[in-house]
């Protein structure tokens, strides 16, 4: 894809961004201008609270960078998440800590293995998670693959949200279009490039046990093609400190 166009934009092209140790509710998408703040309806929504799920990132502090793939295949996802702060309007919050994580193409997570749908055991692997300090814009940014799905759940993406002195502002999932053209409906059937499940038994955001009391405030926005790769933007609102 080309040079990650969203990474030139935050100005970040390798991890220069410095090392900060932590510990161990989301605005609706929209486009436009990124000086406009509030949701999609003009109102300044907390983002849904949702479970980390059975799979969180056991060490988050060691795994600050933006290239979260390792050694997993897949179609390219480039990942932009903006923070905003819904005690002062929907401004861009500098300084967040914010850790992502997902299954891989084939539906498994890194760091665990021999449970659930864990067809694998990659307990001492660390593939696709990190985390990330958003800068001036309330922004971050990765680059990984397009997730896979498992039986149970649509696709989604884990979100974690900490404040600069390392309070938990939010745990958040972020929810993917759906639809017969949709970039998850495309995807899963490109065999070619290892996506080899299809959509037969794929569980939709409507049945998902997650996201179906509705994902207003939890989902993104997706531009691309399995060619020249996806682009994920969303955006995150938190009560802040």
């Amino acid at each position: 894809m080309e040079k990650r166009r969203f990474l030139k934009h935050l100005g970040l092209s390798s991890l220069t961004l410095p090392f900060i140790t932590f510990c161990t509710e989301n605005g609706a998408p929209e486009t436009g201008d990124d000086t406009e703040n509030s949701t999609g309806d003009g109102s300044c929504t907390i983002t849904a609270t949702e479970t980390a799920g059975p799979f969180p990132t056991h060490s988050p502090s060691s795994l600050q960078r933006m290239d979260i793939r390792g050694d997993r295949t897949g179609i390219d996802l480039d990942i932009e998440i903006t923070i905003l702060n819904g005690n002062e309007s929907c401004t861009p919050m500098e300084g967040a800590m914010v850790d992502i994580w997902h299954c891989d193409k084939d539906g498994n997570y890194s760091e665990y293995g021999g449970t659930g749908m864990q067809q694998e055991n990659y307990a001492d692997q660390h593939f696709l998670r990190g985390r990330q300090v958003t800068d001036a814009n309330g922004k971050v940014a990765y680059t990984s693959i397009f997730p896979g799905w498992y039986q149970g759940r649509a696709t989604h993406i884990h979100v974690h949200v900490y404040s600069a002195s390392n309070q938990s502002l939010l745990v958040t999932q972020i929810a993917f279009p759906e639809g017969t053209d949709s970039a998850v409906n495309q995807v899963n059937a490109s065999s070619g490039e290892g996506y080899t499940k299809g959509m037969n038994g794929y569980t939709s955001n409507a049945r998902d046990n997650v996201f179906s009391d509705g994902v207003e405030t939890e989902m993104s926005i997706l531009s691309g093609s399995i060619d020249e790769g996806y682009s994920l933007t969303h955006r995150i609102v938190v009560r802040g400190q």
